[in-house]
């Protein structure tokens, strides 16, 4: 009886003593691998300004092909950064922020729906210009010439809806030209009414430049400046960035030489 209690004790110290080895070895480990983390999370907010470099832009549609030009050309210029763009029309992109959705950078297309998110962005910085055009079919087939021509009950036009940036812009020259226009649909996009053209379910629409000139299948009516609108882009760091300081060195950039250069190839003009 009393060896088996001897063995019983012995086993169990033997355990203890293996339990208190293991607890130790992992203990070690764990302080080998703390400088090693310290490093690595050291790295990856310098590159991106996220723990993954990542940097979340939400940007207005008529930006979307020069902004995927402008997203490669910055991470070039910041080894270690991905640019990552979600791309929709402006109050589209507003109601995301409100929600909460996560992102660094909003870009969008007009200053009206930027300063509604004033408690949500740092101060905004106008990265663009842009100006309506009337887009038609290609050759311009029903010899639309004007902003009056978009009253005439017989042409089918298209309009983005009036939350929209270029709806409320559309909205402002036809009715300082005095026109009255029924559309055949409203639109959440300028990139929406495009399409409606394109594919000839509508004989005309109001767009940005910009977009006319990217399309290829339709024809860019010009509307004089003095019965044009001015459209801006500001930029701004959203207050949910996982790094206010690499998020403001993107906007920062987008103001600089190499994106200006880029968006006046791309039509779009000085801020």
């Amino acid at each position: 009886m009393l060896r088996s209690r001897s063995r019983s004790r012995s086993r169990s110290r033997s355990r203890s003593g293996s339990r208190a080895a293991v607890i130790t070895r992992a203990v070690l480990a764990g302080l080998l691998l703390l400088p090693l983390a310290a490093c690595g999370g050291s790295r990856d907010g310098a590159a991106g300004g996220s723990p993954d470099g990542t940097l979340r832009v939400l940007a207005a549609s008529s930006l979307t092909e020069v902004f995927r030009t402008a997203g490669a050309a910055y991470e070039k210029e910041n080894p270690g950064t991905s640019v990552s763009f979600s791309f929709a029309g402006s109050q589209e992109l507003a109601a995301q922020v409100r929600q909460g959705a996560p992102a660094d950078v909003l870009v969008t297309a007009d200053t009206e729906t930027m300063r509604g998110l004033a408690g949500e962005t740092g101060p905004p910085t106008v990265i663009a210009g842009n100006r309506l055009v009337i887009a038609t079919a290609e050759g311009n087939p029903l010899g639309v010439s004007g902003l009056a021509d978009l009253g005439d009950p017989q042409l089918k036009v298209v309009l983005a809806a009036e939350e929209v940036p270029v709806g409320r812009y559309g909205r402002k020259i036809l009715a300082a030209a005095g026109t009255k226009v029924e559309p055949v649909s409203l639109e959440p996009s300028v990139r929406a009414v495009l399409s409606k053209v394109e594919l000839g379910e509508a004989d005309a629409g109001l767009v940005y430049e910009t977009d006319a000139a990217g399309s290829g299948t339709v024809d860019a009516v010009a509307v004089p400046d003095a019965q044009n609108a001015l459209v801006s882009y500001p930029a701004a760091v959203l207050g949910g960035a996982r790094d206010q300081e690499a998020a403001t060195a993107f906007v920062d950039w987008l103001s600089g030489p190499k994106a200006q250069r880029l968006l006046r190839d791309a039509g779009f003009q000085q801020p």
